[in-house]
Parts: structure tokens; sequence; C-alpha cells
């Protein structure tokens, strides 16, 4: 009979570069303990339909596969799919589209291929999900990923600072444009509910002005701080603006007396811009342009990184942290730390409960360093 224990990894959905450094330290830290390890592809769902996928939707990640692996790519497990497994959309009978709670059959499936636990690289909303699972059996570690840096009780979560290089690569590239057009430049960056990406890129290219969804910002006061810097010798200037940010005093915009009534009658009908109603992407870079060259009476232009942030190679420092956070999460499972997320804290790796970090986010406080490096250098935060 065999006792060797055999862990999976799964992937929550959504891209981030350098994925595979994190898979590397599970495996070669799981495969030093004796231990067998797999993949599953696209996060649960080749679980879920093991009839889709080769192999019963798993992959080898014995030592001769993790030895060919690039640490640089994310393309060893595949692009995770948005699969809920207490939410799986199935056709009925009828034809018709409904969703089917197939999280029993997870569970049923990981014990048909003797997996003991899962370690899950997730985010977001993925916690939940991996939350409910632990509640109903399952074993799992959780590993943190986004490129926004927004997870509660870990200070660095894998992706962030990738995306912090690129983005501030793009912002260098923006500042030299603004520079020889002599214009205002607004570019948006990720962050629908922290600005971390927004304020420590903003700092390093020394950006004028960063627009955070942690403090709403005054565009008027916005428009007189940049005023007080654009002169004959400096006639441009660079706003780094999160896309979750919200803006006062917006320049021609007053109260519709029917406006409450038609936020009772639908949540979306105050919309300003229906394209937005989905995919906010574009929509703070936009309406702050917009009001900045009204108060400004000078030509801004509006710049969109979003999605694009989410390329390119990992830095070195993405693929130290994938390596630590895989090696520690596998030492985790073996002491059988269940139910918990990998916390970077400080210059070691904690594990916290799952219970901590569900629906919380971490945030700028206004009496953060970077605020206060900001401040010094005479960026406007509207902190």
């Amino acid at each position: 009979m065999n006792t060797k224990k055999r862990v999976a990894i799964a992937l929550g959905a959504g891209y981030t570069p350098g994925i595979n450094s994190i898979i590397m330290g599970v495996a070669i830290s799981t495969h030093s303990m004796g231990w067998e390890v797999v993949g599953i592809r696209d996060g649960f769902e080749g679980l879920l339909f093991p009839e889709k996928y080769p192999n019963k939707g798993l992959i080898d990640l014995s030592p001769d596969s993790i030895n060919k692996l690039n640490p640089l790519g994310s393309d060893a497990m595949g692009t995770a799919a948005s699969v809920d497994p207490f939410n799986v959309r199935t056709t009925n009978e009828y034809g018709m589209i409904e969703e089917e709670d197939l999280s029993d059959t997870l569970l049923a499936n990981l014990k048909k291929e003797n997996i003991d636990g899962v370690i899950a690289i997730m985010m977001g909303r993925g916690l939940s999900i991996l939350h409910k699972l632990n509640l109903k059996g399952m074993k799992s570690v959780c590993i943190p990923r986004t490129i926004e840096n927004d997870m509660a009780a870990t200070s660095v979560a894998f992706g962030f600072n990738t995306s912090l290089s690129f983005s501030i690569e793009m912002l260098d590239r923006a500042r030299q444009a603004a520079i020889s057009s002599k214009k205002i430049g607004v570019i948006e960056v990720l962050g629908s509910q922290a600005g971390w990406l927004a304020l420590q890129s903003g700092i390093a290219v020394l950006a004028d002005a960063v627009v955070m969804p942690e403090f709403p910002c005054d565009v008027k006061a916005l428009a007189g701080h940049l005023k007080s810097k654009i002169t004959p010798e400096h006639p441009h200037a660079i706003v780094v603006v999160a896309e979750g940010s919200t803006f006062t005093n917006l320049p021609g915009t007053t109260k519709n007396d029917n406006d409450d009534i038609k936020k009772a009658l639908s949540p979306l009908a105050t919309e300003d811009d229906s394209e937005f109603a989905i995919d906010k992407s574009g929509k703070a870079a936009k309406v702050l342009s917009m009001a900045l060259q009204q108060l400004l009476a000078d030509e801004v232009f509006p710049l969109v990184l979003g999605p694009w942030s989410r390329g390119g190679d990992a830095t070195a420092v993405d693929r130290q942290l994938g390596l630590a956070y895989g090696a520690a999460s596998a030492k985790a499972f073996e002491q059988e730390k269940f139910g918990t997320m990998a916390a970077f804290v400080g210059s070691h790796i904690e594990f916290v409960s799952l219970i901590e970090v569900l629906n919380k986010a971490r945030t700028v406080k206004a009496d953060n360093g970077f605020l206060n490096v900001a401040r010094a250098l005479g960026i406007y935060t509207g902190a």
C-alpha cells in the first residue's frame, strides 16, 4: 500500500507573470520530503471535468519535469479558469443554463486521485472559495498573489514587484512624452481597492500627483497644485491615478433631482459613462483628464496601462519571493497548518488563518511611510 503523501497545486483565475517560480518552490520542497506533487489544470476545473483533459486533468510535476520549467514563465499549468466549484454553470435537460454546486464532486475526485491536500495560489474571491472547501474537509495552504498588493495580512504579495517595475518603465516613457509635447499626462494604473501601485510608481518617477482609491480626489485642489507646478520652464506634468479612484468637485457637474429615484430603481442608472458599466479600466483616466482640461485650459492626454501591467517576465524580486512562498507553503503543509495563507511579515514568512484575511483589503493608510515620502517630494496625494 502506497503511504507516500500526494499534494496538488491549484492556480486561481487570472494571469500573473512568473507563476512557475512558485510551482518550482512547492515541488522542489515537496520532493525533498519524499512526497509526490501534481498540478491541477485550469484551477479546479481539471478535477471537476477530468474527461476534458489528458491524464484526468492532472499534470505531472516530477523532479524531471520541474527541471525543465522556466522560472520566468507561467505556462506549467495553463491559465486558470474562473470556476467556482460551488457555482458551476451547467446545462440542464431542457438546454437551459443553471448553476450547480459541484464541491462534493471536487472533493470526491481529490480522494479518488489519492490527493491528501492542495497548495493553492489564489487572490481575492479565491480565498472565500478555498475557505468554504476547507470547511468541507479539504486540507489546504494558500499562497497570495496579486499585482495590486491589496491582500490583507501580507506586506508583499507575489506579482506586485513585477507589475510595479513595468509600471515605472511605462511611466518614465509617458514622462518623456509629456516633457517633449509640453502637455499634462494622466496615466491610469491598476488598483481597484488600493493605491500601492499608483503611489510607489508615482514616487519612483517623481510624478506631480498621485490619486488613489483611499482618498477621494478634490479635482479643484489638484488643479490648483498643478497650476503651481507648471511654469514656462516646466510646462508639463504627470498625474498617476489608480483605476478605483473617486473624485469630488468635478467641473460642470450638478446633482440631478431625479438621481435618488434613478438610484433606487437601478444601482447602475447613475453611471456617468455607460461604456464603463462592466469594465472600469480607463474610466478614472478619462474623467480626470476631462476635468483637468476644463480647469487648467491646457491639453491633457489620458493613458491607460491597466491590463498591460500583467505581462512580461517576472522580476528578480518576484522570482525569489515565488520560490520562498512555495518552499514555505510546502513546509507549512508538512506541519499541518491547514486553512492558512502565507504572509510576508517583516523579513520572514508567517501563516495566518484564512478567516483573518477574508473580505479584507490592504489599503494605504494616512500615516503610511510612502505617503510621507511623497509629501516630502512635493507630490500631491490628497491624503
